[in-house]
C-alpha cells in the first residue's frame, strides 16, 4: 500500500465492516480518485454503516442527509435568508458543505431533489441566487439507497448515476461476520469511540499524487477500446459516456496508487470496468446491475489486453 495511513485507515473500516474487504478497498479508490460512490442494496446489510465509519476514520467534515419524500432541494443546499440588522440577505449553509456528504436513501425523495445534488457533485461548488460558492476540499459524496423494486422509490435518472465513479453491492455478511456482529460490541457504540488516523489534508496530498500515476499510451488505448466496445454491443442501448472514461482512468490510478505502484497495468482497467461502468449503461432489455456487470465481462474478454 502507498501510505501508511492509508493501511491504517483500511484497518480501521475493516475493524467495523467485516468481511468486506474488496467494498472498503473500492471505496477508499473512489476517495482517492476524487470520486463519489453509490452504494445499492436491501436494508440493514451495513451501507449507511460504511459511509459513517469512513468520515469518523478520517479527521474530515461529516453530514449526514437523510432523503424522504418531502424534502426540498433547499433542505440540501442551503438558503438564502433576511437579515434585518444587516438590511440584506445572508446564505445559510445546507448539509451538503462538508468533506464527505452521507446521501441516505437518495432513492427515496423525488427527482428534482435529486437533481439539486447534480453541481455539487460535478462541479464542487453549488450556485444560489446568482452566487456561486465553493465546497471544501477534500469531498465526497457517498449515496446509498434501496433496490429500485422496493416501495417508495424513485429511480435516479441517468445523468444522476454518471456522476458516481463507482457502483458497489455489498450483499449479506459471511455466517462467520455475521456472528460477530451479534455476539460483538455494536456498530454505533464501537463508531462513537473511534479515533481519526487520517487528516483531510493527508487525503488532499494522496490526491494529488494519484494525478501522477503513469499511464502508458498503450493502455489509454486499451481503456479506450474498452469504451467504444459498450457503444457497439448488441444487448447495449446507450454505452459508457466520456465522463465514465475519465472515471475509469482516475479509478485505475487510484487503484495503483493504492497498491503502491505509480503507473498503471491492464488488471487496474479490467478489475476495475464492470464497478465503474456497469452503473453507467442502458441495456435493451429491462434488466438488472448484475446483467449489466456480466456483459461488461464479457465485452473484457474480447478485448486483447495489452503486454
Amino acid at each position: 500500500m502507498a501510505d501508511n495511513s492509508l493501511g491504517l485507515l483500511q484497518e480501521r473500516i475493516d475493524s467495523v465492516i467485516k468481511g468486506k474487504q474488496s467494498a472498503v478497498k473500492m471505496a477508499l479508490v473512489t476517495l482517492l480518485g476524487r470520486g463519489h460512490l453509490l452504494i445499492e442494496d436491501v436494508p440493514g446489510v451495513g451501507k449507511t454503516t460504511l459511509a459513517f465509519t469512513l468520515a469518523k476514520a478520517t479527521n474530515c467534515s461529516f453530514q449526514r442527509i437523510q432523503f424522504t419524500s418531502d424534502l426540498l432541494p433547499t433542505d440540501i443546499i442551503g438558503v438564502s435568508i433576511y437579515n434585518p440588522d444587516a438590511k440584506s440577505f445572508e446564505f445559510k449553509e445546507g448539509p451538503i458543505f462538508a468533506n464527505i456528504v452521507l446521501a441516505d436513501e437518495i432513492n427515496r425523495t423525488s427527482p428534482k431533489t435529486q437533481s439539486a445534488l447534480l453541481e455539487a457533485m460535478n462541479e464542487r461548488r453549488v450556485s444560489v441566487d446568482r452566487k456561486t460558492y465553493t465546497l471544501p476540499e477534500p469531498f465526497m459524496v457517498i449515496a446509498t439507497q434501496n433496490p429500485t423494486e422496493y416501495h417508495g422509490t424513485f429511480p435516479l435518472p441517468e445523468s444522476q448515476i454518471d456522476r458516481f465513479m463507482m457502483h458497489l453491492k455489498l450483499g449479506y455478511p459471511e455466517t462467520g461476520y455475521e456472528k460477530q456482529a451479534l455476539l460483538g460490541q455494536s456498530s454505533l457504540e464501537f463508531l462513537e469511540n473511534m479515533q481519526p488516523v487520517i487528516t483531510g489534508d493527508e487525503i488532499l496530498r494522496m490526491q494529488e499524487e494519484v494525478d501522477y500515476v503513469k499511464v502508458d499510451n498503450s493502455l489509454l488505448d486499451y481503456l479506450l477500446d474498452v469504451i467504444t466496445a459498450t457503444r457497439k454491443n448488441g444487448k447495449i442501448r446507450l454505452g459508457a459516456s466520456t465522463r465514465g472514461a475519465q472515471f475509469l482512468l482516475k479509478a485505475a490510478k487510484a487503484n495503483a496508487y493504492y497498491e503502491g505502484r505509480d503507473y498503471i497495468v491492464p488488471d487496474d482497467i479490467r478489475n476495475l470496468a464492470p464497478t465503474v461502468l456497469a452503473h453507467r449503461l442502458i441495456l435493451k432489455a429491462r434488466t438488472s446491475i448484475a446483467d449489466a456487470e456480466e456483459i461488461m465481462r464479457e465485452i473484457l474478454e474480447r478485448i486483447p489486453v495489452p503486454v
